[in-house]
């Protein structure tokens, strides 16, 4: 049974317990879920009175798992719904980075009610975190992770971790400052439970740490991440000092939101946050309207290089027939090698550098893919066209390995220049290499023309 079959079937469940009103089954049902289930059970409900009540049966701390799971309509909701007295023990026990995801997505009035219920210690980091740039590591980190000074014994740091693990994030590695709070170290738990107690915390620390800048932009974070397949990684200040870390799980949401926004772009389209089935359709069509107005008016070039190439085209109507495909296929080739360069730019495996070996491989592939196409329609043309003159055949045989040709080269190295431009190498995608391409494929195409068939 699949996942999905599954999940259907535990929302009918949870209904007909409820429609029953056998809560005692229904609680012991939410027990065995996960928090992360629940939360899209939750969700996917569509309705908030249901929410709010599976919600309140919930065991307190499973309540803050879920909660942390949950939309940000139906967290709403429920920061609605609770009472005053409640939401400290729910902000609280929220991890500190979730606390602030939440915040940023949420109304001006919910976030007073949040920042006025919680204690003004955590008030003023709230507000630090709120004034980091958006999309930076500042915005991703969270402040829940082990802290251990540099004056520790290895037994001492254990004893700390005990004492304070549970409420951390990760305890897996910790993190070592001076009196300064310049990060200088980081242990692994591992070496702290097998190490000598009486050992100084200095003498097992590593000192080769791999860190960010609070300003540094998420997609380079992402990007070490990857590269160093770290589970955490400290994020320090402009004088070195350790402000926070950032966990694994929030860099898959990034990765997540980043690969979603190139998907936008090589697609025309404004990227946005907001998930497809939320936003409203006056601002889908917004997203969209605008880049294909951008390229309506580029596609206007097309219509001006046939009209100055009318006579041509009115001399030999059989040269007609043959745009479109001419066209798709340019288009076509250019954004296979769009797509593929991008990719690789996105994943690091393509770097500016490899501008030139970009270029001498597409050059080749082009060629191969470009010489096998004009051969199979040269032979269609003549085989299952045979009022065509063999030298139209030519024409267009000769325009397609040229346009092939150029379409592959276009499409491999404009992602590079974007990026070199500092600009995103998604909105060198599709649509726009097409439009690109269209234009200059008629113009190779009407200048072959004329030279064979003296037109």
């Amino acid at each position: 049974m699949s996942e999905e079959t599954t999940f259907v079937l535990e929302k009918n469940d949870v209904r007909n317990l409820i429609r029953d009103r056998k809560i005692i089954q229904l609680r012991g049902y939410l027990e065995e879920m996960y928090e992360a289930d629940i939360a899209e059970l939750m969700d996917d409900l569509n309705d908030k009175v249901l929410a709010l009540l599976l919600f309140r049966m919930l065991p307190k701390l499973k309540a803050v798992e879920v909660f942390s799971f949950l939309s940000i309509e139906n967290q709403r909701e429920i920061i609605n719904a609770i009472s005053d007295s409640e939401l400290p023990y729910l902000i609280d026990n929220t991890f500190f980075d979730d606390v602030i995801d939440m915040i940023e997505e949420m109304p001006a009035e919910f976030v007073n009610r949040v920042l006025i219920n919680i204690a003004p210690e955590k008030r003023k980091l709230v507000n630090q975190f709120l004034n980091y740039p958006e999309d930076s590591a500042g915005s991703l980190m969270t402040i829940e992770y082990v802290r251990l000074t540099e004056d520790m014994t290895v037994g001492q740091a254990l004893f700390h971790v005990r004492e304070t693990g549970l409420k951390k994030e990760t305890v897996y590695t910790c993190y070592i400052t001076n009196m300064h709070e310049k990060l200088i170290g980081i242990v692994s738990l591992r070496a702290l439970v097998t190490e000598d107690p009486a050992l100084k915390i200095t003498d097992i620390m590593e000192k080769d740490i791999i860190v960010v800048n609070t300003n540094d932009d998420q997609e380079l974070v992402a990007d070490m991440f990857k590269r160093y397949d770290l589970l955490a990684m400290p994020v320090v200040d402009n004088l070195g000092r350790l402000t926070g870390i950032i966990t694994v799980d929030d860099i898959l949401d990034v990765i997540e939101q980043e690969a979603t926004e190139d998907f936008q772009i090589m697609a025309a389209m404004t990227p946005s946050e907001t998930e497809y089935l939320d936003t409203s359709i006056f601002n889908l069509a917004k997203h969209r309207i605008i880049w294909l107005l951008v390229l309506l008016v580029s596609a206007t070039f097309t219509g001006n290089i046939m009209k100055n190439f009318s006579n041509t085209l009115e001399s030999l109507i059989l040269l007609g027939m043959f745009i479109p495909m001419l066209m798709d296929t340019g288009g076509n080739a250019g954004s296979q090698s769009s797509t593929l360069i991008i990719r690789g730019l996105a994943t690091g495996d393509i770097k500016l550098t490899d501008a030139f070996r970009v270029l001498k491989k597409e050059f080749l592939i082009s060629l191969i893919c470009g010489v096998v196409l004009s051969a199979v329609n040269f032979a269609r043309i003549l085989i299952f066209e045979p009022t065509v003159p063999a030298l139209v055949a030519l024409t267009v045989s000769l325009t397609l390995i040229s346009t092939v040709v150029m379409a592959k080269v276009i499409g491999g190295l404009l992602p590079i220049a974007a990026k070199k431009l500092k600009l995103d190498p998604a909105i060198m995608a599709g649509p726009l290499i097409t439009t690109i391409v269209d234009a200059m494929s008629l113009i190779i195409y009407f200048n072959i023309a004329q030279a064979i068939l003296h037109i």
